[in-house]
């Protein structure tokens, strides 16, 4: 079998870095009625670019088979609205933003960044392929385009009056098959004079933390710095300054403009540029050994559930969360050992996750059921949830979280 080259740089990509074998696709929750039917599963194998040191995974799967119908909605993370309620504060001073400028969100999701800009009255337009969640947005006063951005649609956009002085795209790198064609895009919709603010996770954090249950079909890349600035550079846009980001795990909030601006750079990109490199992220060897870690992970959580159900205690997971399935598949754990997962989002309630098979309940499920252990999936949001589900300490349960080890709190 030929190697896949990369999307950046198309290089033959020979190395691996996680082979997690046959895998679901982590948002394609399924129906009571598709349980007896079989589950299409996809290789899920992340490889490291030898020459560019970009991490991906092998494109299975057809984005509109991912994107188009989606079940993530941004909105039901109270602590995500409130980030971008605070990057909008921020960010309304700092580009000069009035009502006679125009921001542009990509994978602008159900509105929950652009409703803040919207409430200080300044313009703004989302960019969306999921029709049922950009009608979320559009619902919540947010006008939004309904498409994939790329070099075509991007220059359609301009055509029609559209251009920049803020262009934001916040978790979206990662899930563009097309690096290039998507970078085009948004070179094309920015003005001579605006900025670019991308978020994505720190491939850095992922790796000394072992996050890999946010490896999955629909993030095609893992990002570190270099192979960042090496994208946008080929697009004419140069990065001027980071923020590091608690969000996800941990995040880079990556800012940069047309090269032709000269911004001046700051701080925050040499802090990032030293800890990549003291981390030996510009060195190949770094990236060995990821594999073992990850099934040590495993073994861990297994073991605690299996020990868990043999005692007689019962286990649910919080969150039908997409890592959460990568992990509850990774670890080959079931409704033998958890017995429900709760979700706060009512297109996930009903039914069941991919691959492990949880029946997904609403929240109040958890205080009805009085588990002994509340298996927290998004464990990216553990100060949120743990605060919001205190109340299970008052029949003696506790929280578990997996990443990057097995942590039962008290």
């Amino acid at each position: 079998m030929t190697a896949p080259n990369c999307r950046l740089c198309a290089a033959p990509l020979a190395r691996t870095f996680l082979d997690l074998g046959e895998m679901p696709l982590a948002n394609a929750f399924l129906r009571p009625e598709q349980l007896a039917q079989p589950e299409p599963r996809y290789p899920l194998h992340a490889r490291l670019c030898e020459r560019c040191l970009l991490v991906q995974v092998d494109a299975v799967v057809r984005r509109e088979e991912i994107f188009e119908d989606y079940a993530y909605f941004s909105s039901y993370s109270s602590s995500w609205v409130e980030h971008a309620r605070r990057f909008a504060e921020a960010a309304i001073p700092r580009f000069g933003l009035n009502e006679k400028s125009l921001v542009l969100e990509v994978a602008s999701n159900d509105g929950y960044l652009l409703k803040h800009f919207v409430a200080r009255g300044i313009p703004c337009r989302g960019i969306e392929p999921a029709r049922n969640v950009a009608a979320a947005a559009e619902a919540a006063g947010v006008p939004t385009e309904v498409c994939f951005l790329g070099r075509a649609s991007g220059a359609a956009l301009r055509a029609r009056g559209l251009a920049a002085d803020l262009m934001v795209a916040n978790n979206v790198l990662a899930h563009v098959p097309d690096l290039h064609d998507f970078v085009a895009g948004i070179a094309a919709l920015l003005k001579p004079t605006g900025a670019l603010s991308i978020e994505f996770p720190h491939l850095l954090r992922l790796i000394e933390e072992v996050q890999f249950d946010t490896i999955y079909h629909e993030h095609f890349c893992y990002f570190s710095l270099a192979p960042v600035e090496r994208l946008l550079g080929e697009h004419g846009l140069k990065v001027f300054d980071i923020e590091q980001l608690p969000t996800h795990g941990g995040s880079l909030r990556v800012l940069a403009a047309p090269a032709a601006s000269r911004r001046a750079e700051g701080p925050g990109l040499a802090a990032v540029r030293s800890a990549e490199r003291a981390a030996g992220l510009d060195r190949l060897e770094s990236y060995g050994g990821f594999e073992p870690r990850v099934k040590a992970v495993c073994a861990e959580l297994s073991a605690f559930l299996e020990a868990a159900r043999e005692a007689g205690k019962t286990t649910v997971a919080y969150g039908a969360a997409a890592k959460g399935n990568t992990l509850l598949n990774a670890c080959r754990v079931g409704p033998e050992h958890i017995a429900f997962a709760v979700d706060s989002n009512p297109y996930k309630q009903g039914r069941y996750t991919p691959g492990s098979h949880l029946e997904i309940r609403a929240n109040a499920a958890v205080a009805a059921a009085r588990p002994d252990y509340l298996l927290l999936l998004p464990w990216n949001l553990r100060d949120e949830l743990v605060a919001k589900l205190a109340f299970i300490r008052d029949w003696g349960g506790r929280f578990v979280l997996p990443i990057p080890h097995l942590q039962v709190l008290p």
